[in-house]
C-alpha cells in the first residue's frame, strides 16, 4: 500500500506541460491609431514555443522570437517608417522577444506574466490567453495591450499620442500540434 501510495505521488509530482510547435498558418497582428484612423499589420516571420496544460500552470512556458523586419501594414510609406530608426530600427534592432515569467488562471481566464523586449527595452506585459485544447494540437489565442512608447517605438516627431495612439494591440492566433 505505501508502495503504490509512493508511486502515485511520484507520478503526481512528474506531470508536466505539454509541448507544442506551431503551426506555419499562425498569426500575429497588431493595431493602433494613426490621426484618429486604424490600422493594423501583422509579422508574417515569428516562431514560438508552447509548453501549455491547464492541469499543470505551474509549468507552462510561453517563448515568442519575433522577426520584426518582417513588419507590414500594406501601406508603403507606414511600412517604410517602421523600419527606420523612429520606430523598430531594423538594423539595429531586428528581433523581438517574449518569454512567460507565469501562466495563471482566475475565473475561467487564463493569463501569461511575462518579460517582451523591442528595441533592447524589456518591460513585464500580461497577455490574456484563450487555450482550446483538442487531441494532440489545439489552439491559442493571445491579446495584449502595449504601451509604445515603454519600448522606445514612435520617438521625436512620433512620440506625440494625439498623432500616433499610446496604445498598440497585439493579437496572435496561435495553430498548435
Amino acid at each position: 500500500m505505501r508502495l503504490a501510495l509512493a508511486l502515485l505521488l511520484c507520478l503526481a509530482g512528474a506531470a508536466q506541460a505539454k509541448d507544442y510547435t506551431v503551426d506555419p498558418s499562425s498569426t500575429l497582428g497588431f493595431s493602433g491609431n494613426y490621426q484618429g484612423e486604424k490600422f493594423s499589420g501583422k509579422f508574417p516571420r515569428f516562431s514560438a514555443k508552447i509548453s501549455l496544460d491547464k492541469a499543470d500552470l505551474a509549468a507552462a512556458k510561453l517563448e515568442v522570437d519575433i522577426d520584426v523586419t518582417s513588419i507590414t501594414t500594406g501601406n508603403a510609406d507606414y511600412d517604410s517608417e517602421l523600419k527606420g530608426s523612429k520606430f523598430f530600427d531594423f538594423a539595429k534592432f531586428p528581433k523581438a522577444h517574449f518569454v512567460s515569467t507565469a501562466v495563471k488562471e482566475s475565473g475561467g481566464a487564463l493569463t501569461a506574466d511575462g518579460n517582451l523586449t523591442i528595441r533592447d527595452k524589456t518591460r513585464p506585459v500580461q497577455l490574456k490567453l484563450d487555450f482550446k485544447p483538442a487531441g494532440d494540437g489545439g489552439t491559442l489565442d493571445v491579446q495584449a495591450t502595449l504601451k509604445r512608447l515603454d519600448f522606445d517605438v514612435g520617438t521625436d516627431d512620433y512620440a506625440d499620442t494625439s498623432t500616433i495612439g499610446a496604445d498598440v494591440t497585439v493579437t496572435s492566433h496561435l495553430v498548435l500540434k
